[in-house]
């Protein structure tokens, strides 16, 4: 997928990660994947548990070494450097991860203040202790965090309020790219809404472009400019979210925006019956969804799709792309 003409703050070409299984076999995590991601931009990343969105995004934020293929942030090569090496780069502070359970990634010794300013200590030049104290203050306030609360442990903390610590600690360098891996997904589903709401008002406020990945499209819909489906290492559907979400070509994206509930009267889910193929040394002329596709024909198994654009800025990797009808059935 050629880039987008502006200047990408995220350019990912051509990248794969394999994972070495048995003797000679490789598990193909992430095949062959490109995207970029614009200056305040909010992409999503969508698709079922173990189709590699984990494994992308620990190649992006550098904590897996890639098996090829170029990560470029910031028109800086990232991928040729080593994972061990990546702390001491300048461009760590650019890129900056909010994890998926806010209770597991908090260091239980280390209170709400200590975690906001450790990668500011870690991190930047900044070691006098009323600097960081400011800083933590300002953080606190920006994501709406008491002040009182600075010096409890994580166990003294709800869930909406650890969410809060670990956004704050992401933001505390002032990243330019925020992956967000599933950030609400272990909240309560009141909590998940104010949340959400801080993330769309801090992108706003801060000029970040995220990355965010999640199960939940709906999520995604409400928070994202563009999004990824991604489907067994590859993607297979790329544009614009509303595109997306109401012109679906490819039919396993068909499938999963089929399967969110809703209380409008819709079309049953549609089934993908039959089991996922091996991404362990898969046949590179056979399409991933071959076996599970309603549509799937014989050069299904002879060619590999390629993603090609349909429409402006989407990007469908099929032989037999739907036509551009939404949910409902109107043209």
């Amino acid at each position: 997928m050629p880039p987008v003409t502006t200047h990408p703050l995220l350019h990912v070409h051509d990248l794969c990660k394999t994972f070495p299984v048995g003797k000679q076999a490789h598990l193909h995590a992430v095949d062959h994947v490109s995207f970029d991601i614009q200056p305040g931009e909010s992409l999503g990343l969508v698709g079922e548990s173990g189709c590699g969105k984990s494994t992308l995004i620990r190649l992006i934020t550098r904590l897996l070494d890639v098996t090829s293929g170029e990560i470029r942030f910031d028109d800086t090569i990232l991928s040729t450097i080593a994972v061990r090496q990546f702390p001491q780069s300048p461009y760590r502070a650019g890129i900056q991860l909010v994890f998926q359970d806010p209770t597991d990634s908090l260091n239980p010794r280390f209170t709400a203040y200590d975690t906001i300013t450790e990668p500011i200590r870690r991190l930047s030049n900044v070691q006098d202790q009323t600097q960081l104290q400011e800083r933590a203050a300002e953080l606190a306030e920006l994501v709406g965090l008491p002040q009182e609360l600075l010096s409890r442990f994580p166990h003294q903390l709800s869930g909406g309020q650890k969410a809060r610590v670990g956004i704050a600690r992401a933001i505390a360098l002032n990243p330019k790219l925020l992956v967000l891996d599933e950030p609400t997904s272990a909240l309560d589903v009141s909590v998940q809404a104010v949340i959400l709401h801080l993330l769309a008002d801090l992108k706003a406020r801060l000029g970040m472009s995220y990355l965010f990945v999640s199960h939940d499209l709906n999520v995604v819909r409400l928070l994202c400019d563009r999004i990824l489906v991604m489907y067994l290492g590859q993607i297979i559907e790329a544009g614009p979210v509303e595109q997306v979400f109401n012109h679906p070509r490819h039919p396993y994206t068909e499938a999963l925006i089929s399967a969110i509930p809703s209380f409008e009267a819709k079309p049953h889910p549609i089934p993908l019956t039959g089991e996922p193929r091996s991404p362990i040394d898969p046949n590179p002329s056979v399409c991933r969804l071959y076996g599970r596709c309603p549509r799937g024909e014989d050069r299904c198994q002879q060619a590999m799709p390629m993603l090609r654009e349909l429409a402006p800025n989407h990007w469908v990797a099929c032989h037999l792309p739907s036509p551009s009808i939404d949910c409902r059935g109107k043209e």
